[in-house]
């Protein structure tokens, strides 16, 4: 069997081109870094990603229909306010991409039952709702949430890809 110089240059192009066309791709993707600590700053309407001390990126947000005071009962459509962690993520959610926070704590659930009401619960980090009409950036305009965080679906897919599971979220007033 013989191979023609022609084919081998050609094969040695082409490879050539394929391997500088892939690294010339992964150099041009961002590598977006693992937060260790999400603040939210309620008055501010802002969520800050931190890694070591560090802000990662800060993003606009909307609240809860009542977004002053912390949330106390199911239906207050308030944010709450205090420390808790990412329990899970949801890409499967009614709204594009969830984080689920831990709220409520073991003293908010307890104040709730004593006082004859639900906590509530459910409440997220997450993008739009899916099959909305919202413009992308829309949703910063006002706060529409039951007592969610919401971003634009862009800022969500920053968020999802930064941040994993169980890790701390202070909601600050």
């Amino acid at each position: 069997m013989y191979i023609s110089y022609y084919y081998l240059r050609n094969l040695f192009l082409t490879l050539f081109i394929f391997i500088y066309s892939i690294e010339a791709v992964a150099e041009s993707m961002p590598i977006i870094p693992k937060a260790d600590y999400i603040l939210v700053i309620k008055s501010e309407r802002k969520l800050i990603l931190y890694s070591q001390d560090t802000v990662i990126k800060e993003f606009d947000i909307s609240l809860g229909l009542a977004p002053k005071g912390a949330k106390i009962r199911e239906g207050d459509f308030r944010t709450p306010e205090g420390r808790y962690y990412i329990e899970s993520k949801n890409p499967d959610s009614n709204y594009f991409l969830s984080l689920k926070i831990s709220y409520p704590n073991e003293k908010e659930a307890s104040f709730a039952i004593k006082n004859g009401y639900s906590p509530g619960g459910l409440i997220m980090i997450h993008g739009q709702p899916n099959n909305s009409e919202f413009i992308e950036n829309e949703v910063k305009n006002w706060d529409w949430t039951d007592g969610c965080i919401a971003v634009s679906n862009s800022d969500m897919r920053y968020i999802w890809e930064s941040v994993n599971e169980f890790i701390p979220i202070e909601i600050r007033p």
